[in-house]
């Protein structure tokens, strides 16, 4: 057994290594340019949610009051006339310090989990290549096995999903090899 104490330099490392990584993948490599799209009216429909004055959270509509109302043809009728919307609203610019600091602490979260599973169940001197599997697939999991549900339940670009997991095994491969080249002897 080894102690998270003894694994925080692959656990700062791999997070380094990581969000270069994905500064690469989203400011050069492009293929997420895509991911969302926006309607040809986006101005109008601005407009119009300003005027509403509609505050920052996430919004489902139509949304049903209970479950009661789920199942009444009023509300029925709703759904199929359309659209259904599933939004998040937020105000204020769009910095991006807040959010790579952020995304630096997950990234130092994810990568302290994963040597706390690897601690427990690897010994000082474990092969690469089993230090990398463990870790690498725990990184994996962690980075991409949640994202299908924002698919399947809210409906997200599975395009985008997939493309988000696979950018997710890129992470869990090199935090996977950050903490087998570093793994204790």
């Amino acid at each position: 057994m080894i102690s998270i104490g003894a694994l925080w330099l692959p656990i700062l490392l791999s997070a380094v290594f990581v969000f270069v990584a994905s500064s690469i993948i989203h400011m050069f490599l492009g293929y997420h340019w895509g991911d969302l799209r926006a309607p040809a009216q986006q101005d109008a429909i601005l407009d119009a949610m300003r005027g509403l004055n509609v505050q920052p959270g996430d919004y489902a509509m139509p949304k049903p009051d209970s479950m009661k109302q789920f199942r009444t043809p009023e509300f029925k009728a709703k759904m199929q006339r359309g659209p259904m919307l599933l939004m998040t609203v937020s105000k204020g610019d769009m910095t991006m310090g807040k959010s790579l600091g952020q995304w630096f602490v997950y990234l130092l979260v994810v990568g302290t989990f994963c040597a706390y599973i690897a601690g427990r169940e690897l010994n000082a001197g474990a092969h690469y290549l089993s230090v990398f599997r463990l870790v690498g697939f725990s990184a994996f999991m962690a980075y991409s096995m949640a994202l299908p549900q924002a698919a399947i339940w809210y409906r997200r670009n599975w395009r985008m999903t997939l493309v988000t997991m696979f950018d997710g095994l890129v992470f869990g491969m090199l935090t996977g090899g950050t903490f087998g080249w570093l793994w204790p002897h």
